[in-house]
């Protein structure tokens, strides 16, 4: 009898990885859990990289909590406007070197750092996570994210996926989500952040307003009704509508809006929530447009849905393939 062996995803291994460095470094391991460490280490040469990277990230944040903190206490001794300017402007710089590193692994925070959290979704969950601050994060689908909370700051590190804050404003504790290259400052709003890539940010702020500093942007002032994307060294802000915006963030509710968008870019919305492979036989399929409300948690819906409004055929040859072709 052949033996079937189902391979881990780098989510999983990702989110196995976080838990064994927090665990690690939280100075708790029995030698029993020690041995499971070492025997985890062994069983795919990926564990090993993946926990080798996180490893070097956790380093890279500890840097970067203690350049902050340097930083705010020169602040706090230089009274003078251009001081504080100064320092300021010495953490940004400091939080955007550490996002550039933070790029090869995943940023994780938990364990002996206090108020730590990591907060992960699979493909197609969405998550609602209230902070202790009273802060309230919503991810959506394939999301991983490290949440340090410390008396001086409040850091998002945005690993993968797409997430909304609702923050709850404390001057004394500027808070920060790092993603890609960018570094987006919350001013007392709501937003959303979605990376792309592992590197291109898509800033929408649905509620006051957020500064986001980044290669491409400087720092750039975003306000409510505002969007941005970064792309490497190109950067477009433009102004959505009421309806824009609530279309943009139904995925909170469970569903996807499409107001006369191209089925290409209908079909790579629908395909974050799926781990089905949507294969377009034709090109003239792409150009066709779609409008329409649909469940996120409903994929197969959808499929229907194309099939009886435009001139598709919708075909399963197996699972975990969908071909659709002109009828």
């Amino acid at each position: 009898m052949s033996r079937i062996v189902r391979l881990k995803t780098k989510t999983q291994i990702d989110n196995e990885a976080a838990v064994w460095t927090w665990r690690l470094d939280s100075g708790t391991l029995s030698a029993a859990e020690r041995a499971d460490l070492d025997a985890w280490l062994r069983e795919d040469v990926r564990h090993g990289r993946a926990f080798e990277e996180l490893g070097r990230t956790w380093s890279a944040l500890d840097r970067l909590t203690e350049h902050a903190q340097r930083e705010e206490t020169t602040a706090a001794a230089d009274v003078r406007p251009e001081g504080r300017r100064r320092a300021f402007a010495r953490l940004w710089q400091a939080a955007a070197a550490a996002v550039l590193i933070l790029g090869v692994g995943v940023a994780v925070w938990t364990g002996s750092r206090p108020g730590a959290q990591v907060v992960s979704t699979a493909v197609g969950q969405l998550r609602h996570v209230t902070l202790a601050d009273g802060s309230q994060l919503t991810l959506n689908t394939n999301t991983l994210l490290a949440v340090k909370l410390a008396p001086q700051r409040r850091d998002i590190y945005l690993r993968r996926g797409e997430a909304h804050f609702d923050v709850v404003h404390d001057a004394s504790r500027p808070f920060f989500v790092h993603a890609g290259e960018a570094v987006i400052r919350d001013v007392g709003t709501q937003f959303d952040v979605r990376l792309q890539m592992d590197k291109d940010i898509d800033v929408l702020v649905n509620e006051g307003q957020v500064e986001v500093q980044g290669p491409a942007a400087g720092v750039r002032a975003l306000r409510a009704g505002q969007q941005l994307f970064m792309a490497g060294p190109h950067l477009q802000v433009s102004t959505v509508s009421p309806r824009q915006l609530d279309n943009e963030l139904a995925w909170r509710d469970g569903a996807l809006v499409f107001d006369g968008e191209a089925l290409s870019q209908a079909l790579a919305e629908v395909g974050r929530y799926t781990r089905t492979r949507i294969v377009v036989t034709a090109p003239e399929v792409d150009a066709l447009h779609v409008s329409g409300r649909f469940r996120t948690d409903d994929v197969p819906g959808f499929f229907q849905a194309l099939q009886a409004a435009l001139p598709v055929r919708v075909s399963q040859p197996r699972a975990g393939l969908v071909y659709i072709s002109p009828r």
